[in-house]
């Protein structure tokens, strides 16, 4: 089998702030980056509590999905990492804003501190 393997990037997400791509496919395979709540325009934090910052995650997440040639729909495995899991409610009636049954397998993660500071982070596989 011949892979193919070429970098998805997008001016509707955050450039990468390090050593990452915002994407890269193999085949028909997406693997997506960390995407925190970046406005792409600033390279700022949203302004807001966590439902801003996971909405602006969220938005940021599909503008590379749709970069790769897919949606949100298309995630397969999605993980989400919480600076505070007790925003975890929070995260769950946000994503259910972007998608729909059948959900995609998810992790859920407390950790202990973000990029930039900011609350909430998620990244994802998705097949195309």
């Amino acid at each position: 089998m011949t892979t193919n393997k070429a970098i998805i990037s997008t001016e509707n997400a955050p450039a990468a702030i390090g050593t990452y791509s915002q994407a890269v496919k193999v085949n028909n395979t997406v693997y997506l980056s960390g995407q925190i709540p970046l406005d792409p325009e600033t390279m700022e934090l949203v302004d807001g509590d966590f439902a801003a910052q996971a909405h602006q995650m969220f938005k940021n997440l599909s503008a590379v999905c749709e970069a790769a040639g897919g949606s949100l729909g298309d995630i397969v495995k999605l993980g989400i990492f919480l600076e505070d899991l007790s925003n975890f409610p929070i995260v769950n009636e946000v994503m259910a804003q972007y998608f729909e049954e059948p959900y995609p397998a998810r992790a859920a993660v407390g950790v202990k501190q973000l990029p930039k500071g900011a609350m909430v982070e998620a990244d994802g596989v998705m097949v195309l």
